[in-house]
Formats: C-alpha cells, sequence, structure tokens
C-alpha cells in the first residue's frame, strides 16, 4: 500500500510587487517636488547678522518705500523712483560691468511684505545672485 505524505501549505506574503510599487511612488514624488515649491531663494546668514566689510565693493542698495515705488542707489547716491524694467535694466548693466557687487534690499518698515517679495523676484530676473537684506541696528530705534 502507498501512502501519500502530506504536504504542507507554504503561507509566505511575496513582497517584490510592493517593493516595486514603493519604488515607482518614490521615483514619481521625486520627479514633482521640486515643480511643486515656489519661492524666492534668498541665501540667509548662518549665524547673527554682522555689518558689511567695510573693503567689500560698493553694494548695490535695491529699496521700496512706503508707497511701494522701487529705488536704486550706488552707494550714498541718491535717485528717483523707477519702474520695475528700468531698475532691472540698471541691475543687468551694473552687474555686466561689476559682476561681484553685493545687491541688498533696503526697505520701509511699514512696506507690504508683497513689495518686497516683487523687488527680489524683479532682482531675481534680472540676475542677481543672491540679495542681503538690509536691518537698522536694535541700537538706533
Amino acid at each position: 500500500m502507498y501512502v501519500r505524505a502530506k504536504r504542507k501549505r507554504v503561507a509566505e506574503i511575496n513582497v517584490v510587487p510592493y517593493i516595486d510599487v514603493m519604488l515607482v511612488l518614490l521615483i514619481i514624488f521625486m520627479v514633482t517636488a521640486p515643480l511643486i515649491t515656489q519661492g524666492v531663494k534668498v541665501d540667509l546668514p548662518q549665524a547673527d547678522a554682522e555689518p558689511m566689510d567695510q573693503d567689500s565693493k560698493t553694494p548695490l542698495v535695491a529699496s521700496v518705500d512706503i508707497n511701494g515705488n522701487f529705488y536704486l542707489n550706488v552707494g550714498d547716491s541718491k535717485t528717483e523712483p523707477l519702474e520695475p524694467d528700468e531698475l532691472a535694466t540698471l541691475v543687468v548693466a551694473h552687474l555686466q560691468v561689476e559682476p561681484d557687487t553685493p545687491v541688498v534690499v533696503n526697505g520701509d518698515g511699514n512696506v507690504s511684505y508683497n513689495s518686497i517679495i516683487q523687488l527680489m523676484v524683479l532682482l531675481q530676473k534680472a540676475g542677481v545672485p543672491s540679495v542681503g537684506l538690509m536691518t537698522d541696528s536694535v541700537e538706533n530705534e
């Protein structure tokens, strides 16, 4: 007489398809994440704010007044209000002549955040690699 041995059932889960799905989702998120992010790139200091070096070049100072008018000052020179395209053209021209010139943004304390962002986007489109923000020291307040 022939006795047949009983086979045990295999109770394993095949995880390979789950790993494939996970890798596909990871690739999708890696591709779409940079497209979702919007903003203005600003190089923030890693420590407390310090004054600019006296030896550095005279910075371009892009300013916004309380009314949202744009100005461009080189050093201590004062100018009249500029249209956004005029300001961008002047910045591009100055950076072509002196590419290492620092650019800083100066804004009235009561100016809207939107005006500052518009100025920073304008400078970014003009090819400014990084922008500094001007502040008054605590003692001057």
